[in-house]
């Protein structure tokens, strides 16, 4: 008699949903990004992210600890300065807040987590680029790989166990490594942000680091339509020493990440970003949807496409649900 086949006998108890569940959402495969503000009293709201502040020093302290305990993998560490200058010089300085950050987390944290560290001048700089302008106002791709060298040993020797370069310069990754490597930080790993899309999906970002971009990134960011050159600039970044790659937004790149993680020999990172995140959280607070379902199916999707590793503003959340 049809049907023959009945599939749904594996559907008909949580226990057993749970035990062919073919893909797992751990905690320790999710990592929260952080903001600190230098000059902060008090932890600032980010109105466009719901739940997300840029911390102070003391509370980011308190709340890293709090993700870790949670079970989270890691933290990926944003700073944003009082004073910005075209050539972002804050980013090297070791008294910036970023790198006085890094410190105070390592100090913290020591090894019982990943601490990792936005490796751009984006936050930085007057103009809100990722890099230093030439004479035309254009990004300086090789001018800017010399500050990122700078940058990338400079939050090393701060305690990031992983730099993060997001700019997309060409060639950024291989700069870092050997300026890593020179001065003996051989064991700090890179995080390379090798797919990273010119996307719409940025905006509560910009607020949330104070952005000063006038325009858009898409001379350097690249193009939505593109899933070739993806994958040319993931090889190129293998090529040059990334020890785990990252494709960045998520949610509408899912193809992009399954592609990624069919060709990578390292781990895959996909950045749920701030525009994913203000979606769900403004459609949730309407009552649309379910939050937790939502942000748990969300999640899941992006490990499904084939992540190893989230980066996610729900993070810390999420790994006490999964608890």
């Amino acid at each position: 008699m049809f049907p023959e086949q009945r599939p749904r006998r594996l559907r008909t108890t949580p226990a057993m949903r749970r035990m062919v569940s073919e893909t797992t959402l751990r905690p320790r495969q999710l990592i929260l990004p952080m903001f600190v503000g230098e000059g902060l009293d008090a932890p600032r709201p980010i109105a466009s992210m719901p739940g997300v502040v840029q911390h102070t020093r003391d509370t980011l302290r308190k709340a890293a600890v709090e993700a870790v305990n949670a079970g989270v993998g890691g933290i990926m560490l944003f700073g944003i300065p009082e004073k910005r200058d075209p050539e972002g010089s804050g980013a090297v300085d070791e008294k910036g807040i970023l790198n006085v950050a890094l410190r105070d987390l390592r100090s913290e944290l020591g090894d019982s987590t990943v601490l990792m560290a936005d490796t751009c001048l984006d936050e930085f700089t007057d103009h809100g680029h990722c890099g230093v302008l030439d004479a035309d106002g254009v990004v300086d791709n090789d001018a800017t790989l010399r500050l990122y060298a700078e940058m990338g040993v400079a939050q090393a020797e701060a305690g990031a166990h992983v730099l993060g370069p997001s700019g997309m310069m060409d060639g950024q990754v291989g700069v870092i490594r050997r300026a890593l490597d020179e001065v003996g930080h051989s064991e700090t790993a890179i995080l390379a942000y090798s797919v990273k899309y010119a996307s719409a999906f940025y905006g509560p970002f910009r607020e949330a680091v104070d952005s000063q971009l006038k325009g858009d990134r898409k001379t350097y960011q690249q193009d939505l339509g593109n899933a070739r050159e993806a994958m040319r600039e993931l090889e190129l970044d293998l090529a040059e020493g990334a020890d785990m790659v990252m494709v960045k937004p998520a949610l509408s790149y899912l193809d992009i990440i399954k592609a990624a993680a069919d060709i990578s020999p390292v781990p895959v990172a996909a950045y749920n970003i701030s525009g994913e995140y203000a979606m769900v959280e403004a459609a949730a607070a309407n009552g649309w949807i379910e939050r937790e379902r939502t942000v748990l199916e969300v999640l899941t999707s992006i490990r499904r496409a084939g992540a190893d590793v989230i980066l996610t503003y729900w993070a810390a959340e999420a790994a006490a649900w999964l608890d």
